[in-house]
Formats: C-alpha cells, sequence, structure tokens
C-alpha cells in the first residue's frame, strides 16, 4: 500500500519531538541547531541515493549544525507508513548528532562506517560461480 509522505510541517514536528527527548548534552556546541530544509539532495556517490542528512563544521562561519532534506526523505520514504517515516527521521537524526559528537571529541568512527557502507553499496553484485558439477544419475 502506498502512503502520502508526511507534510514538510510533520516532518518538522517529528524531528522536534526527537530533538526534545534527547539529553541537552547532546545539542552542545552545536550553534546552528538542526535545519529542515525543504530541498532534495541527490547523494555525490550517485546510483539513486539520497543525501538525507549532513552534519557541517564550518569553524570560520557558520559554526557546527545540521541539514535534515525533506525532498530526500520524500524520494527515499514518502511512500512508507507514517511511522516509518518517523522513523527514518530519528534515525537520521541521530546518525548525525553522532558525527557532532563524535567531532567534539576528536574521533570519526561513525565517517569510517559511513565511508565502509558506501564502498560496499558500489561493489557491483557478484554473479554466482558457475559449478561444473556433472549431474548425479541415482540409475547409474
Amino acid at each position: 500500500m502506498r502512503h502520502e509522505p508526511l507534510s514538510f510541517e510533520e516532518a518538522a514536528e517529528a524531528l522536534d519531538e526527537v530533538a526534545a527527548a534527547l539529553p541537552e548534552s547532546v545539542f552542545a556546541h552545536l550553534n546552528g541547531g538542526v535545519v529542515l530544509l525543504p530541498d532534495a539532495v541527490p547523494s555525490p556517490h550517485g546510483q539513486g541515493l539520497q543525501t538525507l542528512g549532513a552534519y557541517h563544521y564550518d569553524p570560520r562561519g557558520l559554526g557546527r549544525y545540521i541539514t535534515i532534506h525533506y525532498g530526500s526523505f520524500v524520494a527515499a520514504y514518502g511512500h512508507c507508513p507514517p511511522a516509518q517515516q518517523r522513523a527514518a527521521l530519528k534515525e537520521v537524526l541521530h546518525h548525525e548528532l553522532t558525527h557532532h559528537v563524535e567531532s567534539l571529541a576528536g574521533i570519526r568512527d561513525l565517517d569510517y562506517k559511513d565511508q565502509l557502507f558506501l564502498e560496499q553499496y558500489k561493489k557491483p553484485e557478484k554473479s554466482p560461480k558457475k559449478h561444473n558439477k556433472k549431474k548425479e544419475n541415482p540409475g547409474e
């Protein structure tokens, strides 16, 4: 069954609910906050991927902030039930906040995990190897 995407306002409310349930300390030094943008952002890695969210750190400008791309969510999850769309928003916000916390700690574990995911995603599927086994004939 195909569902309607959450409206921009519903997506913003869902993100606000997720953020309100988290400890304030997670948002320390996130001076630009979490911004829901209306755009769809195709992934620079191609292959039909969408950029659902991004963590930004600009030490000479806007500082630290997270963008969530509503249009990308609609493209990726707009056909899903509303609960699944909300769960996806929650997952992406948690993911980007993990980038933020790791950045503050000076570690990049999630960056490496993301890179590994992309490398695995880009690998062409290997066709199954053909086996040259002689068929067994039970009558022989």
